[in-house]
């Protein structure tokens, strides 16, 4: 009879450490249930049809956390563009990658080097390096006036003209980041009105305080292993054991593999890629919204390749200045608010504050 051993990840709160049981057995494939594949091509149809999507979304989100989404609305031409930008962006020099480094934004818009950042500061620092960009109301067709929000101090917006400067010289890169940087906050605000249904709440309860979110569209490029690592033999991470900041997480990934995701029985399980597919998982905040009911689970990316790994992920925020509490449905007799309301920016400073060393606990 084989036993089964246990060792543990250690993750940075605002509440101090925790700590995650993690089985050492290799990575398993996740099952269907474990990661379901989830069809949106009902999304536009009618209350009715978001309802039944939203019963599958609710299923995933109290188990793993994790889901795919097929049928979502984003070309393939598209990912396709996009992909093609990210692979020129990272194939150039670092003098010419430099040009829109993150010590140039006031707000970590663009360039992180490899092994620049270090996710989980118990595990080795993150090997990837990344293109990032935050949400600027001048990019958001659903605003009526950007300036208004430009120009008010409370806001951390329009910091992007010295990423469109410093990669002027690759052939339509600014036009495609931002397109498909546009489609994915389509997308994200499609999904978290499925996700107020499958918290029992009117499919606009989240509207008001996504108008201008905090939203995250990032370019990822995941550096081959000098040789192929037998899975038996632990490697650095591509970026270490941790959970999302924000609510929401749309991933593209390539056909590489390494995606990683710590099961409800402590193991982890392998997200494969799956063709014509994006990965949709929970973050801390929409866990704290629901009293714990949806979960942030851990994940991690190995890359045991000697090929590049890309993948294209989009975090979807709430409106920096949004109070956000507890969902009225997740509370009653039995099911007190685990948490105090805050307002999304305050979160999002703050975790990003602890993700670099500043140890804020609340």
């Amino acid at each position: 009879m084989t036993t089964t051993s246990y060792t543990q990840v250690e993750l940075l709160t605002l509440q101090g450490p925790e700590f995650r049981r993690v089985s050492t057995a290799p990575p398993r494939p996740s099952t269907e249930d474990e990661i379901p594949i989830i069809d949106l091509s009902t999304i536009d149809d009618g209350p009715t049809a978001r309802k039944v999507i939203a019963l599958h979304v609710r299923a995933a989100a109290e188990n793993t956390g994790f889901f795919y989404i097929k049928n979502h609305g984003i070309a393939p031409e598209l990912i396709q563009r996009a992909q093609a930008s990210a692979q020129a962006f990272f194939e150039q020099t670092e003098e010419q990658k430099s040009l829109v480094s993150h010590a140039k934004s006031a707000h970590s818009d663009g360039y992180h080097g490899v092994g620049s950042t270090q996710i989980n500061k118990k595990e080795t620092r993150d090997r990837k390096e990344t293109f990032s960009l935050r949400y600027n109301p001048a990019n958001d067709p659903t605003v009526p006036d950007p300036t208004a929000l430009l120009t008010n101090t409370r806001y951390s917006y329009g910091d992007d003209d010295f990423l469109w400067k410093g990669t002027a010289h690759i052939r339509n890169f600014k036009a495609t980041t931002l397109e498909f940087y546009q489609g994915r906050l389509t997308l994200a605000r499609k999904m978290i009105r499925i996700f107020a249904l499958a918290l029992d709440m009117p499919e606009d309860y989240f509207d008001s305080v996504t108008t201008n979110p905090g939203a995250d569209g990032l370019y990822v490029h995941y550096p081959g292993s000098p040789e192929i690592v037998p899975d038996n033999v632990d490697i650095d991470v591509g970026i270490g054991s941790h959970t999302d900041i924000q609510c929401v997480t749309l991933l593209w990934q390539d056909m590489s593999g390494g995606l990683q995701v710590l099961s409800a029985k402590d193991e982890w399980l392998d997200a494969r890629p799956i063709p014509d597919t994006l990965v949709v998982n929970i973050g801390d905040f929409l866990q704290r919204l629901s009293n714990n009911r949806f979960k942030s689970t851990v994940h991690r990316v190995y890359n045991r390749q000697t090929k590049s790994r890309y993948s294209m992920p989009f975090f979807l925020g709430f409106n920096p200045d949004s109070v956000c509490r507890v969902v009225p449905s997740c509370i009653d007799g039995e099911h007190s608010a685990l948490y105090e309301p805050i307002s999304c920016g305050k979160w999002h400073r703050d975790r990003l504050a602890l993700a670099q060393g500043k140890r804020i606990y609340a």
